[in-house]
């Protein structure tokens, strides 16, 4: 294992890189048994056993992503999922931005598109503390997603055709985290949110919103904010989620 010392960092103020893994988030919560590890990066350069949303497995070769989870202990307005998930996946489509030029877009709720292809997926794991897992696919082939059978998946490389250095990536995207959060932890909350709508792209839109207690309901879009989502149905009537009752919201011509 490597350790890295960034003290002028609150996000990944320390680093602890391995070569293997079997999951980055099992280790990092292994860790919130103390607030001092508030910021805490656990890197691999290869994963064995990870996890994305609703257990399903996310196994990544050696050199082929950035593996990260983050160990935070935030305030109680902004441990919230949908803030976190939101705070990683900006970070995540503003560190693409600049390293290729490309606009991703984020899938509800925790998955950012390049091209149309998935090429990251975040998990949240609350405990103790939180852990922000983050899974972003840099330089697999086309092919390999098919072999997989991951056919809407995909990777920096296949989106551009060029090689990454997942260390190097790894770190540009530590520093957007520890950029967005300090603005998180100022209040300003503001900038975020538009971003994160933003990239969402469905304001205004026909959706359909499927609910964690089963039901599915469609509408117009009328407004996307951390605080809720609000609907309106074909008669003119208003419905309010909060963000944690949505499983998936997509257009109404996609497949949720």
């Amino acid at each position: 294992m490597e350790i890295l010392e960034f003290p002028d960092r609150m996000i990944g103020r320390r680093v602890l890189r391995h070569a293997a893994l079997a999951s980055t988030n099992d280790l990092a919560a292994t860790l919130a048994t103390d607030p001092a590890n508030h910021g805490t990066v656990v890197l691999a350069d290869e994963q064995t056993a990870g996890r994305g949303q609703y257990g399903r497995r996310w196994l990544a070769p050696a050199g082929s992503s950035v593996l990260m989870s983050v160990l935070l202990f935030p305030p109680p307005e902004l441990r919230r999922p949908a803030i976190m998930t939101a705070w990683a996946a900006v970070a995540v489509g503003e560190t693409i931005l600049k390293l290729t030029g490309r606009q991703a877009k984020i899938k509800w709720p925790n998955d950012v598109l390049l091209h149309g292809k998935k090429v990251c997926g975040i998990l949240i794991e609350q405990s103790a503390g939180t852990v922000v897992g983050i899974g972003l696919n840099l330089n697999q082939a086309p092919d390999d997603f098919e072999r997989a059978g991951l056919p809407l998946a995909g990777s920096l490389s296949a989106a551009i055709g060029r090689k990454f250095d997942h260390v190097e990536v790894a770190h540009a995207l530590i520093e957007k985290l520890d950029a967005e959060y300090g603005l998180l932890l100022s209040g300003e909350r503001v900038a975020l949110e538009a971003c994160w709508k933003w990239r969402i792209g469905l304001l205004g839109r026909d959706v359909r919103v499927e609910c964690t207690d089963g039901t599915t309901h469609r509408g117009r879009l009328m407004e996307l904010t951390f605080d809720g989502l609000q609907l309106e149905q074909s008669g003119g009537a208003l419905l309010s989620f909060p963000p944690e009752t949505v499983r998936a919201l997509a257009s109404a011509t996609e497949i949720l």
